[in-house]
């Protein structure tokens, strides 16, 4: 099968598409036939090297995101070839992700996909949206009160929007003037182009870090989706980042709600899979609107 890789770090250039094995599933596991993969600015920092990775020749994978069929199931699996499923893969460095022809997962980082959008379309959910989800839900059980979400426009601060309005949240969106009826229209009361006002909670999705900071009230709550990077506590703030971590439940949570029109899925654009660095190279030029898409 095909499969994108690097062996040693850099820019696009970097990226190989290569012939390999196609991988087995061992128990508990699910091996998918990739029908779409999204490409995410995670995947530009595996290939600069900021989670180390290759060396002697080892091959370092790409993709987090898929939606395809499911080929082949190891024991104990509770799945069945031919499902329509979409997956979260975590896990910054590995020998093989998504942007593959096939991938194998745990079956446990698997739900079945939206029953009406295609592959590309569902392929933009996983990563994104549970991470907006899972921001969310650092701000407390219960919590209730106004939040700012910055990057509202982008794939993650889009889900957070729409995610935070449908649990009756009042979120304004910090994006780009050209951009407010787009948050508006995915649930945003409130939009700003420069941060103006508090909050009692800014999600950053947009790692804006002091800037965002800036904007919570005193004994508020700073989210943001960079561990290690966000601001020191102050004033009382309570500062903390999410870690996406595989939960099936809420990504069946977010298929539900997908299919029930809550959640849009934003496709930017989409490359064959043996375009892949070409696809690198539009991520770098940045201002995409929803998520690039790779097609094996």
């Amino acid at each position: 099968m095909r499969a994108v890789v690097v062996t040693e770090f850099g820019g696009p250039e970097a990226i190989k598409v290569v012939e390999t094995p196609v991988p087995e599933p061992g128990d508990g596991q699910v091996r998918i036939k990739v029908g779409a993969a999204a490409l995410n600015p995670v995947d530009a920092a595996v290939r600069a090297g900021a989670f180390g990775g290759p060396s002697g020749g080892a091959t370092t994978g790409f993709g987090w995101d898929a939606a395809g069929t499911v080929d082949a199931v190891g024991a104990g699996a509770e799945w069945r070839p031919g499902e329509q499923v979409v997956a979260l893969h975590t896990g910054s460095v590995k020998p093989l992700g998504t942007h593959a022809e096939y991938v194998v997962v745990d079956a446990d980082e698997v739900a079945k996909a939206p029953a009406g959008v295609d592959a590309v379309h569902a392929a933009t959910l996983p990563l994104n949206a549970l991470t907006a989800a899972e921001a969310l839900d650092l701000l407390g059980p219960g919590w209730s009160g106004s939040l700012l979400v910055t990057g509202a426009a982008g794939a993650v601060g889009g889900y957070a929007v729409q995610l935070a309005a449908q649990r009756g949240t009042p979120v304004t969106g910090w994006a780009r003037p050209a951009d407010e009826d787009l948050v508006r229209a995915l649930g945003a009361s409130g939009f700003t182009t420069g941060g103006e006002g508090s909050y009692d909670a800014v999600l950053d999705a947009a790692a804006l870090g002091g800037a965002a900071m800036e904007r919570v009230r005193d004994g508020g709550v700073y989210v943001g989706v960079l561990p290690g990077s966000e601001p020191e506590p102050e004033r009382g703030v309570r500062t903390t980042a999410v870690a996406v971590a595989t939960d099936a439940a809420q990504l069946a949570e977010l298929v539900r709600l997908t299919d029930d029109g809550a959640l849009t899925l934003r496709v930017a654009e989409t490359y064959p899979l043996a375009d892949a660095a070409k696809a690198h190279e539009r991520l770098a030029e940045g201002g995409v609107r929803g998520r690039i898409v790779l097609v094996p």
